[in-house]
């Protein structure tokens, strides 16, 4: 399902962003617009968009800096930026566009099939990397939950209490629900029941073969 990824198109030529808009629709994704970079900003902070496609020449600020102050902001450290540019096309000006945070560099001009395929390679790493974020946080989440028992339990050989750190002697099932939050529900086992309470124990299990 594409249509959950928000991919924000920023160009100042009407033509080619009404093209690419077109284009990104007609593959199920959800699609803003803007023409300039304060409008970019802006909508990325509004519509908390997944995906920028940015073009490098806008007419307020260049692409580079609307780049950096997106990656710069804390806020918006989810979103993945895209750039495009039919002028700044050489080595120097995508090493620049990478170097200031941008997740791809992409030359004009560019065939739609090509431009689709490469939004596509981005959404599956945006994809990627948040289900592996998903992961880690439920992983730490139940680590935070797990208490482990580590060493020798100094136990009493008599009353089978044991030691805490404090030296204080306690019953294990105290212990054990205080260090490995675990609840104890308490019952009789059969042995126990034919020492304790023999005139409870049904005899004919003897007779039948039935341990008791």
């Amino acid at each position: 399902m594409n249509s959950e990824m928000k991919i924000l198109v920023v160009d100042d030529e009407p033509d080619i962003r009404l093209i690419t808009a077109r284009v990104l629709e007609s593959a199920g994704y959800s699609v803003a617009e803007a023409e300039t970079g304060k409008g970019c900003l802006d909508s990325v902070r509004e519509k908390a968009s997944d995906l920028v496609l940015l073009d490098v020449m806008l007419p307020d600020m260049d692409g580079y800096e609307v780049c950096r102050r997106i990656k710069a902001d804390d806020a918006l450290k989810g979103t993945y930026v895209l750039m495009f540019s039919g002028r700044r096309i050489d080595s120097d000006d995508q090493s620049e566009g990478l170097e200031i945070g941008a997740d791809g560099y992409v030359t004009r001009p560019i065939s739609n099939r090509e431009l689709l395929a490469r939004v596509q390679s981005m959404v599956r790493i945006i994809r990627a990397e948040r289900e592996r974020d998903r992961l880690i946080k439920e992983l730490t989440a139940a680590m935070a939950n797990i208490k482990t028992l580590k060493g020798l339990l100094p136990i009493c050989a008599s009353c089978k209490k044991i030691r805490n750190d404090k030296g204080y002697w306690q019953q294990v099932e105290g212990y054990l629900a205080e260090h490995a939050d675990i609840q104890f529900s308490h019952g009789i086992c059969p042995a126990c029941m034919e020492k304790l309470y023999p005139e409870f124990v049904d005899s004919s299990n003897d007779e039948k073969g039935i341990p008791p």
